[in-house]
């Protein structure tokens, strides 16, 4: 038997947002709930709702100071539902006034002095305080009963028309909803998501009205109800329980003020730092990627102590996965052994990579992208822009190869696999790697090489003529890539070369595919100078983000100044200025008309569910290359 509805949340995001955590501090919680909680005991109810009030208090205030300011005061506060006119008031002031037994919620507000009792339109996250969730979930599998559900419902299709009759601007859009499901222990997440505005209303029957729209306009979504708390009162912060209830308030948070200064990748990247110190703490050896020793654990027969002994079986030479010039590196691709000798070292701004050649032909150049080396404790995070950078778009090429995507402008994977490194291999018959430091770390090879535009832009080499055949090169490879619903999403001046080599006319490839999207879940890169608007606000991209972050790249390599910015929120107002006074269409115009007119498309274009004409501006860019070359022919394949 499936379940009957979906969860909030993937485990590869809860992960995700679990390594995201562990540098965050939670306030200690003062209050705690009573493990004895029960319907029958006003003392114990009303210590419930404390708990619960300051639970989501620490809750919004740590993710408030870890994702978005830790200068900027709070803009939230807590308060409790009194169910008999639906007003909010704080959890003691209701109390010591007799109105414990009509208390049925608590919530997170956006703080509103003109409203002390709250509006339902500032009601980021509602959760419900009942005495027997984790009993009825036993009862329907791990999931809310069906009363407790309806109550979800109600108060989150409130939610939802308070929202649709508003004037405030929801960043994330006003068409989803989440509400918490909690006693003295246990809690789980219900989320409901569907435009209100498509429910037929009848005065005479509202909630057949409302049923009906569940039914057919609303997509519900029910995590399994998990331990929030353990049986003496402390928040298991680290746990699915708790994990999945503070995921739910950050997209609550999201959806009220936008996206944060620090990403969840952002943080989560810092994962394999905070992993490498906590070994070295408890001396478990340097097991990096640049480590010249390997140390093992053992029992000593005789002492009960552990004690650090280095393991003869296991030679390693004192060099260390430096990759310098001249270096050799060997990997394993599909069981052939290929050679790649380091000729250059350079970088994308936040990460090295390499010009290499391979050993049996020296006088061919190609990138090579060194990954970070799986952990032997634990897989794959350990360092997030690395990842994308070689896992994730050896997997991108591979599907777009797969798929038959194929030209001059997009780059091609020469070869992909692990490192072979010194010594014999001791990997398991099962699988994973052996003790040696490099073993398993992923390798990614690609054709052609080039200098990057941020390059050509700081040693002042990019041209008129450079910014429209960049226009039209980029444009090329967005058009075939956009052919089979892929998009790239990290589009910069870093993630553009221009390749002279054997050609008699330069022209540009469209590297940096590792946060390409390939589905809806997918979610694009964050840079605040380079993201399409609709990216920074809404966290994925529409039909013309990639041609928007196009502009903003030629707008920068034509001379065009940014701003100092460190919020999002900054960016998109210097962007409206910008755009408003046609600051960008003036810029790209003093270099080519076509360009400008490239400008105002995708000006009207942001935003909205129209698809790019990728042909139509090709074609003009192709005229304007070729009267500019004075009527000779080009190899500019569309």
């Amino acid at each position: 038997m499936k379940p009957a509805f979906g969860v909030p949340f993937e485990l590869i995001e809860l992960q995700k947002f679990d390594y995201a955590l562990e540098g965050v501090s939670f306030q200690q919680l003062i209050r705690m709930p009573n493990a004895v909680y029960a319907s029958t005991s006003d003392s114990a109810e009303a210590t419930a709702y404390l708990a619960v009030e300051d639970f989501l208090h620490a809750t919004v205030k740590g993710l408030w100071e870890a994702f978005w300011s830790q200068d900027e005061p709070m803009p939230f506060s807590i308060a409790c539902l009194y169910k008999e006119n639906l007003k909010f008031y704080q959890a003691e002031n209701a109390i010591a006034s007799g109105r414990l037994g009509s208390l049925c919620a608590s919530g997170i507000l956006l703080k509103n002095p003109r409203h002390p009792h709250g509006k339902w339109d500032n009601l980021l996250e509602l959760a419900l305080v009942r005495p027997d969730i984790q009993i009825l979930s036993v009862e329907s599998e791990q999931q809310p009963s069906l009363l407790v559900l309806g109550e979800a419902l109600f108060y989150a299709l409130r939610m939802l028309i308070s929202r649709s009759l508003s004037k405030q601007n929801f960043s994330l859009g006003s068409n989803f909803a989440y509400v918490l499901l909690v006693d003295s222990q246990y809690g789980g997440v219900v989320k409901v998501e569907g435009d209100v505005n498509k429910m037929e209303f009848d005065v005479n029957n509202i909630y057949k009205c409302a049923a009906e729209w569940i039914q057919r306009h609303s997509r519900i979504a029910v995590s399994p109800v998990d331990r929030i708390w353990n049986k003496l009162g402390n928040a298991n912060w680290e746990d699915i329980g708790a994990l999945q209830v503070t995921f739910a308030t950050f997209h609550c948070i999201m959806q009220f003020v936008g996206l944060p200064k620090h990403s969840i990748e952002d943080l989560a990247a810092d994962h394999g730092c905070r992993l490498q110190t906590r070994r070295l703490e408890r001396q478990l050896g340097d097991t990096r990627v640049n480590g010249n020793s390997l140390f093992k654990f053992q029992q000593h027969s005789v002492s009960p102590e552990i004690v650090e002994v280095q393991d003869e079986s296991v030679k390693l030479e004192s060099e260390s996965l430096k990759l310098e010039v001249g270096s050799v590196l060997w990997l394993d691709d599909s069981n052939w052994e290929r050679g790649y000798q380091i000729n250059q070292i350079r970088s994308n701004g936040e990460l090295p990579y390499y010009v290499a050649s391979p050993v049996e032909d020296p006088g061919k150049s190609l990138f090579l992208y060194v990954g970070s080396h799986p952990s032997q404790l634990e897989a794959a995070w350990e360092d997030m822009n690395l990842w994308y950078l070689v896992q994730r778009q050896t997997k991108v090429l591979t599907i777009m190869k797969q798929k038959g995507l194929s030209s001059k402008y997009l780059p091609q994977v020469s070869a992909s696999g692990r490192i072979i490194h010194p010594g014999q291999c001791r990997r398991p018959s099962s699988g994973g790697n052996c003790d040696h430091p490099w073993c398993g770390t992923p390798i990614l090879v690609t054709s052609p090489i080039g200098e990057t535009v941020a390059d050509m832009v700081s040693e002042g080499q990019f041209g008129v003529d450079d910014a429209i055949k960049c226009c039209h090169d980029c444009l090329s490879a967005l058009s075939t890539a956009s052919s089979e619903g892929v998009r790239h999403g990290d589009i910069r001046p870093e993630n553009v070369i221009c390749v002279r080599s054997g050609e008699s006319h330069p022209y540009f490839v469209l590297i940096g595919w590792g946060h390409a999207i390939l589905e809806d879940r997918d979610r694009p890169a964050m840079n605040l100078h380079f993201s399409s608007t609709y990216a920074l606000q809404e966290g994925k991209l529409c039909s013309a983000s990639d041609a928007e972050s196009l502009v903003y790249m030629l707008y920068f390599a034509c001379g065009g100044a940014f701003p100092d910015l460190d919020s999002v929120e900054g960016e998109l107002q210097w962007r409206e200025t910008l755009w408003s006074r046609r600051l960008i269409q003036q810029k790209l115009g003093d270099v080519s008309p076509v360009l400008k007119a490239f400008a105002d498309y995708v000006d009207s274009l942001c935003g909205t569910p129209y698809p790019m004409d990728y042909d139509i501006w090709l074609r003009r860019f192709k005229r304007s290359i070729r009267e500019e070359d004075h009527g000779k022919e080009i190899d500019a394949s569309i």
